[in-house]
């Protein structure tokens, strides 16, 4: 646990000291094994505009096991679950490696948003839709965004 506590201390000074405009994280209530991150919408995407919340769950073994990464904020994917957000992406399952740390996790989550991948899908409707007609998901997926992603102010 103090490998992960170690690692986890030097990963979010680095949130802190280069900070991106494309997502962010840190602990809830100073517990170093529970994070929120963010990320935004990519641009040329249905999540464009949109600011998306994700929960962290960190086990003590980290780096040498993945985060578990599920998203808080609803949204419209083949890749994650409309109503639990879990994710379905390769580095959080068997493409992890210790040399990752949370802010590739986000930036492969972003990438995820841009690049869809719907022969792994989570949400098979979504998934189908993708491929038949994607003007029609993007449609769907960009109601979403504005409903449950951006500011409601």
């Amino acid at each position: 646990m103090a490998t992960a506590t170690k690692r986890l201390n030097k990963e979010l000074r680095q949130f802190s000291s280069i900070p991106s405009s494309c997502c962010s994280a840190g602990p809830i209530n100073d517990d170093m094994f529970n994070w929120e991150g963010s990320i935004q919408g990519p641009d040329g995407t249905p999540y464009a505009g949109g600011l998306f919340f994700l929960r962290l769950t960190i086990p003590s073994d980290y780096p040498f096991f993945p985060p578990k990464v599920k998203f808080t904020t609803k949204i419209y994917h083949p890749n994650i679950n409309g109503s639990s957000g879990e994710i379905s992406l390769g580095v959080l399952k068997s493409k992890w490696a210790p040399s990752l740390d949370i802010r590739k996790v986000l930036l492969n989550i972003i990438l995820l948003l841009s690049c869809p991948d719907p022969d792994d899908p989570l949400e098979a409707d979504a998934a189908t839709l993708y491929e038949t007609d994607r003007k029609q998901y993007d449609k769907t997926a960009t109601e979403w965004t504005r409903k449950y992603a951006m500011n409601h102010g």
